[in-house]
């Protein structure tokens, strides 16, 4: 059997078998009844089939849903090369920094809940980030911020906080073995906070837009302004009444072998299966086994959930619905107006920002693309989602990759989605 025929036959029977079971019970309907093509639709299945064929990717699982009705469901390639278990629309994804929105939810709960304020000092929660310092690149000397870092300042990634890639600071999380939700850690979410809040800032609070650690820093404020850990805030106040019942930081063992391989591509040809090996850039360090090995103790906010393209869209529907979904409201419609407009304006050159999500401030360029006023996100493991509010539609899709290697799927992904609006 040839190499290409390996891969489509696997990817014949997701499509014809596997799409249809999770969709029992969500709302569903053909392309041509919301507006869009379906044959144009067809062309993410095209592109996703080319990027398996050519190993650009494992495999992939793309949806698109519209007026509230998912219209197209498709799962392409394998989950685990190696055990040729083909991907399937209930495969489970580490989605990184798609846990950014999520986080951001609980936090805007509870300031519709009047628990937070979005001028609170974050020093009112962890009282280690009073007084904070500066320390820019060039400097070797730490200086007194201009003021301190607010839960909004967290929420826009203004707060002056980085990651540990970052040349400058990078070093000094490093020493603090500050983590960031994609490799094991036996540590908890308040003891490394403590220990962030001590460490200078890049600049000063709402300066600039540095995209960092800011929302690690939010599941800290969550869990003490509700007095519950972060993962019991999320099982109680979003999953269970959204029906997000495969959305985790850690994977049950008895979900264990739905969870995608991640890899790597090679520098000679194919991919690279990641499983625990400790892969370090500098001060940077991560690893692909966090989802089901270690303490199972750290609950990232900016980085450590796993979960599945059609949970992942019941999420996407609430914020479409204006904090509602099926009956259960979970943000006040002001909120949800609030989290998804430019917050950032001139400070972030390449896009908006809201509370938590990009906001697409302007089209950049002719080609078909999602319009003004779009939100949405993406993760370290090659996942992305968007929600264009004008036109009622929400596109999801998820791979696990990284470093992308030349995958072009996720990039090209929303346009092929809006090529496909009638009206």
């Amino acid at each position: 059997m040839s190499r290409f025929l390996r891969v489509l036959v696997p990817c014949f029977l997701v499509l014809q078998l596997g799409a249809c079971a999770p969709l029992q019970r969500l709302p569903q309907s053909r392309p041509e009844s919301v507006g869009l093509s379906q044959h144009s639709l067809a062309n993410i299945t095209v592109l996703m089939q080319e990027q398996v064929e050519d190993e650009k990717l494992a495999g992939a699982v793309a949806l698109v849903a519209r007026h509230g009705k998912i219209v197209y469901l498709q799962a392409v390639g394998q989950q685990d090369r190696e055990a040729v278990l083909p991907m399937s629309t209930d495969t489970i994804f580490r989605i990184a920094s798609m846990t950014k929105p999520i986080t951001s939810v609980a936090v805007l709960m509870l300031y519709d809940d009047g628990l937070i304020g979005l001028d609170d000092p974050v020093s009112k929660y962890i009282p280690e980030f009073a007084q904070p310092k500066v320390l820019r690149p060039g400097q070797t000397q730490a200086v007194p911020a201009q003021r301190e870092i607010t839960v909004r300042h967290l929420l826009t990634h203004t707060s002056g906080l980085t990651y540990q890639w970052d040349a400058h600071l990078g070093p000094l999380y490093k020493a603090a073995h500050i983590t960031h939700g994609i490799v094991q850690e036996n540590s908890t979410l308040e003891e490394k906070m403590k220990k962030l809040g001590r460490i200078p800032l890049l600049h000063d609070p709402g300066e600039a837009w540095t995209y960092g650690l800011s929302v690690d820093v939010l599941g800290r404020v969550v869990e003490v302004a509700s007095g519950q850990s972060l993962q019991a805030f999320f099982v109680e106040r979003i999953f269970k009444p959204l029906g997000m019942k495969d959305t985790c930081f850690f994977i049950p063992d008895d979900k264990r072998a739905r969870l995608a391989v991640a890899y790597a591509p090679q520098a000679e040809e194919g991919l690279k299966r990641l499983d625990s090996e400790l892969i370090v850039e500098g001060s940077f360090v991560y690893c692909a086994d966090h989802p089901y090995q270690g303490k199972r103790c750290y609950f990232s906010g900016g980085g450590g959930l796993c979960s599945t393209v059609t949970d992942y869209w019941r999420f996407a529907q609430m914020l479409l619905n204006q904090g509602e979904f099926q009956g259960r409201r979970l943000l006040k419609p002001e909120t949800v107006q609030l989290m998804t407009q430019d917050h950032v304006l001139s400070l972030k050159k390449d896009g908006g920002f809201g509370l938590g999500v990009s906001v697409k401030r302007k089209m950049l360029s002719m080609e078909p693309g999602a319009g003004i006023g779009t939100f949405g996100w993406g993760g370290f493991w090659y996942t992305t989602f968007f929600v264009d509010p004008a036109r009622e539609l929400i596109g999801i899709c998820m791979g696990q990759i990284h470093p992308d290697g030349g995958a072009s799927l996720n990039r090209r992904f929303e346009g092929l989605v809006c090529e496909a609006v009638n009206y």
